[in-house]
């Protein structure tokens, strides 16, 4: 994943989204941050943007979830195992919980909405830039309150399966220590000056936090995090 200071380079943006008057929306919305509208390719469907992300390796790509051919979690998810040096980040006009926590599960670090208006997407999307997750908070308390009742099965666990899972977990103190700045929405730069550790240490903590929640995100391992009662 490129970056520049302590920033991430977002040269080459995708936009995925088959609606045309989305597209011009959002390109106005990225000229900000890529500063060329050249800088900027728009897919409208699965296939297309599987040919453009194979091809030209953007650093973010923006993922409607209603496609014409396709599911946007899948393409989420394909982009997270085949191309992972480029971010995906959800956008859509369904807020639905279940949606939302499969976004981040298949590998989304954030998800937006896109009724929200163009100021809160930019400095949304500069957050995501600055190394940051995030999720519309229209939604976040939501979603949190969501995960706390059915964190992966389709049951409430009982207090032993939860505690099974925190056992499963089993976060050292330092990435526990991690996790609490991740979820106040520290960038990894920021948790190293913090800490006093170097940005590449932090960045070992942190997948190594993904790898024990099974997730794939910083967004996913707050709330798992939260659902399990490590937060």
């Amino acid at each position: 994943m490129a970056s520049t200071g302590d920033h991430i380079a977002f040269d080459r943006v995708l936009i995925v989204e088959d609606d045309a008057r989305t597209q011009r929306r959002l390109a106005q919305v990225l000229l900000e941050l890529v500063g060329s509208i050249d800088n900027i390719a728009v897919a409208d469907s699965v296939a297309s943007a599987k040919t453009m992300v194979s091809s030209s390796a953007p650093n973010l790509a923006l993922v409607d979830i209603g496609l014409p051919d396709g599911n946007g979690l899948e393409l989420i998810s394909w982009i997270d195992q085949h191309h992972g040096d480029t971010i995906t980040v959800a956008i859509s006009a369904w807020g639905h919980e279940e949606v939302v926590l499969a976004a981040l599960r298949s590998g989304a670090v954030g998800y937006l909405m896109k009724e929200r208006d163009d100021a809160e997407l930019v400095a949304a999307l500069h957050s995501v830039r600055r190394g940051g997750a995030l999720i519309d908070p229209l939604i976040a308390r939501r979603i949190l309150a969501f995960v706390q009742l059915s964190p992966t099965e389709p049951f409430t666990p009982t207090l032993s399966a939860q505690a099974q899972k925190r056992n499963e977990a089993a976060l050292s103190e330092r990435e526990s220590e991690i996790l609490q700045f991740v979820a106040q929405g520290f960038s990894n730069r920021e948790i190293a000056d913090l800490t006093g550790l170097s940005r590449f240490t932090i960045e070992g903590y942190t997948k190594s936090i993904y790898r024990k929640l099974a997730v794939r995100s910083r967004t996913a391992a707050v709330f798992e995090a939260k659902s399990m009662g490590l937060l």
